[in-house]
């Protein structure tokens, strides 16, 4: 796939061996479903880059969500090398190059910042981290994505969590924004709850606040924060396959990320299911790009 922009116009590497504390890759495919097109998908990571490039100027301008600027007074430590080269319905491959960028990333050492993609690069990317465990994982969803396999399928968009829980690397799950219908049954839900994911509405969230999710997670784990973007409220991430309403605020979302980076450690983020096809005046985007810039300021600001 050709590359036309950059995230907030950063560098694909920094200068005089500068090594970046974090790396933002793309992946347009994952695991498709047969008989089922991911293209839409495809296009998520370059329209979140174009987004992003209205404030690439004021990067070291004051930003009121970070309390600062991005890189809180210190110098550019965040590169963008592009997308990984995937192709639809190439299932094994696509998830070898995902976990080979992520390890790769991890080695330098660095915090690896995927963007999808839909749900199902998730799983590559978590995979990725099995020689850098343990790991806790924050999800953001409105779908506990739990199927064992849908149409023969074991790594598609609805089987993320389920493979996580089989890492050995992965020390626990807490699924924030949950709401509504989706493909989990009941059994679902009992193989869920009998791992011992943590579910956590988003329900819950607007009645108690972020600290509902928060007490679940260990204080100083290192934490993937995985964010499908139908996690949040449709007014204002119209753009997903699957609008639901009642989802969390942006708000919500990015004090969840610096309260975990404060809490916690942020060793990976990714950021999914956003749909361009569906998106509505480039809102998603903007917003998508916004919570990319929260993401990294929160990894920036860790000791």
């Amino acid at each position: 796939m050709t590359i036309s922009h950059s995230f907030l116009g950063f560098p694909d590497r920094l200068a005089d061996g500068q090594m970046p504390r974090a790396v933002i890759f793309g992946a347009g495919h994952g695991s498709t479903y047969p008989g089922k097109d991911s293209g839409g998908y495809a296009l998520a990571a370059n329209a979140v880059r174009a987004a992003s490039e209205v404030d690439a100027a004021l990067v070291e301008h004051w930003d009121f969500d970070l309390g600062g600027p991005l890189f809180d007074g210190r110098p550019v430590s965040c590169i963008d090398t592009g997308d990984i080269a995937t192709t639809m319905h190439d299932n094994a491959g696509n998830r070898a190059r995902i976990e080979a960028k992520t390890q790769e990333v991890l080695g330098l050492p660095a915090v690896p910042i995927l963007i999808g993609g839909d749900d199902s690069v998730v799983i590559p990317f978590l995979a990725g981290f099995a020689d850098y465990g343990p790991v806790w994982i924050l999800q953001i969803d409105a779908h506990i994505d739990w199927r064992d396999e849908v149409h023969g399928e074991r790594y598609g968009y609805s089987s993320p969590m389920r493979r996580a829980s089989e890492m050995p690397h992965v020390a626990g799950i807490v699924q924030v924004g949950l709401r509504s219908v989706g493909s989990a049954r009941l059994a679902e839900i009992e193989a869920a709850r009998r791992y011992g994911s943590r579910f956590v509405t988003a329900r819950e969230v607007h009645a108690q606040g972020i600290v509902t999710a928060l007490r679940h997670i260990p204080e100083g784990a290192r934490v993937v924060i995985t964010l499908d973007c139908d996690g949040l409220d449709p007014g204002i991430m119209p753009g997903v396959a699957a609008r639901t309403p009642g989802g969390l605020t942006y708000t919500q979302v990015i004090d969840l990320i610096a309260g975990l980076g404060k809490h916690a450690r942020i060793a990976g983020f990714d950021l999914v299911e956003l749909y361009p096809p569906a998106d509505i005046d480039g809102l998603s985007a903007l917003t998508a790009a916004r919570l990319l810039v929260n993401a990294i300021g929160a990894i920036v600001r860790q000791a």
